[in-house]
């Protein structure tokens, strides 16, 4: 049964809190299902490799198989991953179970992975990353995904989801962790200047320009700010998606002894 097939089926309530080997294993689980599904499920070695990759992973990590072996324990027992037998061949795989757990669409699946997998970014970023698993029409698409997510404490953001320039993050931290994100002020309280001396100085007086028309000025400026910001997001996720293809090109050769 593919990724697509499984369905959420309630059982106990489900975990919301994951450590951080816990969320880079299912993570990964996630990832391989939706972007290799012919080598999926995965072996403990190559779950290894997926989770210490350098590409799309912070921090990036040095897990050893061991450590691997016992966070899909972990998962396990909270019904989030499974071990299972492919092919009659004797070499343990694993799966997760994230859908059956989760009531998640694929799109939402592809979110929480990419979060689990790499933490806080901003909206651009998430979609240009997440899409290398599900396909996400527009921006807008992903916000009403993550709207979703919000509502039912799966995610957090910075401030309004509709703002441009917004981060989101996942919610599943430890509460050790305590890694929670405030929503910013949407206008900061202007302060007097304090000249050189140390001495209060009046403020100057305001440019003979209308509210509307400086709100507008710095409206545009804001959102050039963001379109620059998103565009080194993108650029930065396209070389880090040809690094990725790098480590599984090489990766293949070694496996068919090239």
């Amino acid at each position: 049964m593919n990724e697509q097939d499984a369905a959420f089926e309630p059982e106990s309530a489900p975990p919301r809190e994951l450590s951080k080997s816990q969320r880079r294993v299912l993570g990964v689980l996630i990832e391989k299902g939706l972007t290799t599904p012919d080598q999926y499920p995965l072996t403990l070695k190559s779950l290894t490799t997926g989770c210490n990759q350098k590409s799309n992973r912070s921090p990036v990590t040095n897990y050893s198989e061991d450590a691997v072996e016992e966070t899909v324990d972990e998962l396990r027992q909270m019904g989030l991953a499974a071990v299972v037998h492919t092919g009659g061949g004797r070499t343990e795989r694993f799966r997760h179970y994230a859908r059956k757990r989760f009531p998640f669409s694929e799109v939402q699946l592809a979110v929480m992975a990419e979060l689990w997998l790499r933490g806080r970014q901003q909206i651009g970023e998430l979609r240009s990353r997440a899409s290398r698993m599900c396909s996400i029409d527009s921006l807008d698409d992903l916000r009403s995904q993550l709207a979703d997510l919000q509502s039912r404490g799966f995610v957090q953001a910075d401030g309004p989801l509709e703002r441009r320039g917004v981060s989101v993050d996942h919610a599943f931290y430890a509460s050790s962790e305590a890694v929670r994100m405030a929503s910013e002020p949407d206008e900061v309280e202007a302060k007097p200047g304090i000249g050189e001396t140390g001495v209060n100085r009046p403020a100057s007086a305001p440019p003979e320009v209308g509210s509307d028309e400086l709100a507008d000025v710095q409206a545009s400026i804001d959102e050039l700010r963001t379109a620059q910001r998103e565009l080194a997001s993108e650029m930065q996720s396209a070389i880090e998606r040809i690094r990725e293809i790098a480590e599984e090109v090489s990766d293949l050769r070694t496996q068919l002894g090239a």
